[in-house]
């Protein structure tokens, strides 16, 4: 008996009942339908969404259009900025002002005077300057300022620094010229003694 009671001692006791118990599972719970407002706010921001980026989309070109607008403005307007800075240019040129100065009747003394500040002394000839200046402004020596052939003068708008605009006379040798010399036998050269 001393064996079969080791033996009962030592083997493991049978018990009738599991420790874990089966049981049959319920029917699942039927899925539930979305709900239409969830789906309607879905609808809803998807066309929100398409709506903003449609949005950004013309205000970006519209945004370019107007740069390239006043792109296009500004150089026109640097363009006329740079016509008016030649026509002053040219206005206030030695020889437009010489021209105008003849034309108003003034002359150019020979000899210059000079007034010293200190004191307030003339130095030089004091003498009325003569009737006639020796100087021709838009005499034949003269390079024609092609900026101002067709600018009036003072005194008389229908005079030009190229001649009376009415008559049609203008200095001789100012006319422009437009193609050069034609070359026949090769280069012209100067005939020499």
């Amino acid at each position: 008996m001393s064996t079969i009671a080791t033996a009962a001692t030592l083997a493991p006791q049978r018990t009738t009942s599991p420790g874990r118990r089966l049981h049959v599972v319920a029917e699942p719970l039927p899925r539930r339908r979305p709900r239409l407002a969830y789906g309607i706010i879905a609808v809803l921001g998807a066309v929100g969404i398409a709506i903003a980026q449609m949005s950004l989309s013309i205000l970006t070109t519209q945004s370019s259009y107007e740069m390239s607008a006043l792109t296009q403005q500004q150089r026109e307007l640097d363009w006329q900025a740079q016509i008016l800075y030649d026509e002053v240019a040219g206005l206030s040129s030695p020889q437009y002002l010489a021209a105008n100065a003849t034309a108003l009747g003034m002359v150019i003394e020979e000899s210059p005077n000079y007034l010293r500040l200190s004191d307030g002394k003339i130095l030089g000839v004091s003498e009325a300057a003569e009737g006639r200046a020796s100087v021709n402004a838009l005499g034949r020596a003269s390079v024609p300022n092609a900026l101002l052939a067709e600018t009036p003068l003072v005194t008389d708008p229908g005079a030009t620094m190229a001649g009376d605009a009415a008559d049609g006379a203008a200095i001789p040798g100012t006319g422009p010229t437009d193609t050069p010399p034609p070359l026949t036998d090769g280069l012209p050269t100067p005939s020499t003694h």
